[in-house]
């Protein structure tokens, strides 16, 4: 059983895909790959075909599903003590992983994230930042937390817990979802530094507003369910 099993949702990314495998495959950890493609028609999964290999599982989507449902589809494939998403698009660096999985299993912590704006919010513009921020100070207040970044990608989270919260988001949502579910269980969030390089719209950024306005929904409905088992 791998320490940790990588779930990489790609859509239309073949100008970065080979160089996010690279940096993930050159990780010193013991760990598995999984590339959801998510109906790409850029040219990803002909560089797929041709870059596959023995170490890295390719799954695809017929058709359009989402950031979440591509994570769905890797973890019901997952096989590591834990599981952490890996953007396509190089904003993340994947030498990270090292630091959240050696923390995780330091501290005997099931969920660690990454943030980009415990040490300062100069890591991106500003505008980016105050919505990031927006949407935290809102998490922190639903749910009595005080984390400094809910939408990091990097979420490091044991296997089988995160299978446990009966994820349902197909969406960019998933990553309210998987905050809010963790603090309404009562699992703890630990947070560490991590680095971040950000792209925006005219490199293919796919986030906008819309997004914003499902996260909130994801996140008022979450605090609003009568959720009965509410405890670890």
């Amino acid at each position: 059983m791998p320490l940790l099993t990588v779930i990489i949702p790609v859509y239309n990314e073949v100008n970065t895909l080979k160089s996010i495998l690279e940096k993930v495959n050159s990780v010193d950890l013991d760990k598995e790959i999984i590339v959801v493609d998510d109906g790409s028609s850029d040219g990803t999964r002909k560089l797929l075909g041709e870059i596959k290999s023995d170490s890295m599982k390719i799954i695809y989507h017929a058709k359009n599903k989402g950031k979440g449902a591509s994570f769905l589809t890797g973890l019901a494939n997952a096989k590591g003590e834990f599981v952490i998403p890996q953007d396509a698009d190089l904003e993340y660096d994947p030498q990270d992983h090292v630091a959240l999985v050696d923390y995780a299993l330091k501290n005997n912590l099931a969920a660690v994230y990454g943030s980009r704006f415990l040490k300062t919010w100069r890591c991106t513009y500003l505008w980016h930042y105050l919505v990031n921020r927006f949407l935290t100070i809102f998490t922190n207040i639903l749910f009595g937390s005080s984390l400094t970044d809910m939408e990091t990608c990097y979420k490091l989270i044991r296997l089988d817990l995160v299978r446990g919260l009966d994820l349902q988001s197909s969406g960019f949502e998933i990553e309210a979802e998987i905050t809010g579910k963790l603090l309404k269980k009562g699992h703890k969030i630990a947070e560490i530094p991590i680095s971040y390089k950000p792209r925006f719209g005219d490199q293919g950024k796919k986030i906008g507003w819309k997004d914003g306005v499902s996260t909130l929904l994801c996140l008022i409905k979450l605090r609003l369910k009568n959720d009965q088992n509410h405890k670890p």
